[in-house]
């Protein structure tokens, strides 16, 4: 029942994000009007909830080292590959909307951008640890990943307040911000690609249980 709740939740949310950002939303930030910095909206969103899946695959991780429950190491890589998707997610629409803000794909002297690609590269890391260790002892190995890797979220999150910013701004507790973001819109936005996510983390945890009855159908057929 939880999970048909979900699915429709996330149905009806991103139906309203879609209303909200294209027929609501003003599509002028920074003073410059464009109809690609809707993409904004939806960049946020995923740069947020990609922290919420690291989290999650950090609280995993530390939960499969303590109690060494194969459930929790399933859940930390779940919740590891979707935060690793709408990162690479985010860094592809943040590309597109900087081309118009800041009439660059990319710039290396942004701490944001920097730090967060450290991310990126941090996580595909944390996935390729987890695919070579899989059902095998060295499964803690990717646990111990999981939970050193998660510092780089943190810094990178708050890069524009322990470094000065080049471009990206300072949004939480900065009444001076100019990207003219609707808040309304935000809050939906960011509840749709939050239930998106909670949706996926269903779908890839069942397939973990399958593919776990599979291995243990064909370890019985073995013996």
């Amino acid at each position: 029942m939880w999970s048909g709740v979900v699915r429709w939740g996330t149905l009806v949310a991103g139906i309203a994000s879609i209303v909200l950002v294209f027929g609501y939303a003003s599509s002028t930030m920074y003073g410059i009007e464009h109809g690609a910095n809707r993409i904004a909206y939806w960049h946020i969103s995923l740069a947020w909830t990609a922290a919420v899946a690291l989290g999650t695959t950090f609280l995993g991780s530390v939960l499969f080292l303590r109690y060494d429950g194969r459930f929790w190491n399933r859940l930390a890589h779940s919740s590891g590959e979707i935060g690793f998707l709408f990162a690479t997610l985010t860094l592809v629409t943040g590309s597109i909307w900087g081309k118009v803000i800041w009439n660059s794909w990319w710039e290396w002297s942004d701490v944001r951008l920097v730090t967060f690609l450290v991310v990126w590269l941090v996580y595909a890391g944390y996935l390729v640890v987890y695919s070579s260790t899989e059902n095998s002892s060295d499964e803690k190995y990717a646990a111990v990943y999981g939970v050193l890797g998660f510092v780089t979220v943190p810094i990178s999150y708050t890069a524009t307040r322990l470094w000065t910013p080049t471009f990206h701004e300072t949004t939480l507790g900065n009444e001076g911000v100019s990207a003219n973001i609707d808040p309304l819109t935000l809050v939906v936005t960011i509840v749709a690609v939050t239930l998106l996510y909670a949706s996926l983390m269903g779908v890839r945890i069942k397939l973990h249980e399958i593919e776990d009855k599979v291995l243990r159908t064909k370890t019985r057929n073995g013996r």
